[in-house]
């Protein structure tokens, strides 16, 4: 693992993944990703795409496909030591879908999202960026800001937004 040291201490930023994971993943996937055109390439040969089967316009249950076992197991244990982080990404969409789906199809999300994270980062050379934990809530604020208004301008309203105190409830 000498050859990749630098490039260890680099994905080391990633919340949740430790150095044994990483070295999972440079002896499974290697250094170079550009054999996988991008990173959705990457996820579904790791596994850890969502499951996707519809009939009938309904949506059933879809499961991810087995893909390599290693890489998968090594995201799948990083993803469960990413949830118990405070203030990060990651822990934030682990709890946000834990509440939704449980908490195994939570920790496969989050390892979905690790290995986009882990392609990014090699693709591009560029260091991991913490989104922090709040980033859903801001998201989600401009998204509610927006439907609200569509509500309100199509029952003839004219809105104009101003910012304002946010109160406590």
């Amino acid at each position: 693992m000498r050859p990749f040291q630098e490039t260890i201490e680099r994905l080391d930023e990633i919340t949740g993944i430790g150095r044994g994971c990483l070295e999972t993943l440079l002896a499974e996937v290697g250094s170079d990703v550009a054999p996988f055109p991008d990173a959705a390439h990457l996820a579904s040969w790791s596994g850890l795409c969502p499951g996707n089967h519809e009939s009938g316009g309904k949506r059933l249950s879809g499961r991810i496909n087995q893909g390599n076992h290693w890489v998968k197991t090594a995201l799948v244990q990083a993803a469960h030591a990413a949830a118990h982080t405070k203030n990060t990404y990651l822990g934030a969409q682990y709890r946000r879908l834990k509440q939704r789906l449980g908490s195994k199809r939570a920790a496969i999300a989050v390892a979905h999202s690790m290995i986009l994270i882990y392609y990014q980062m090699l693709a591009t050379g560029q260091s991991y960026q913490e989104k922090g934990a709040d980033y859903f809530l801001v998201r989600d604020q401009q998204q509610i800001e927006h439907r609200l208004v569509k509500q309100l301008e199509h029952l003839g309203h004219k809105v104009i937004l101003l910012p304002g105190e946010q109160t406590s409830a």
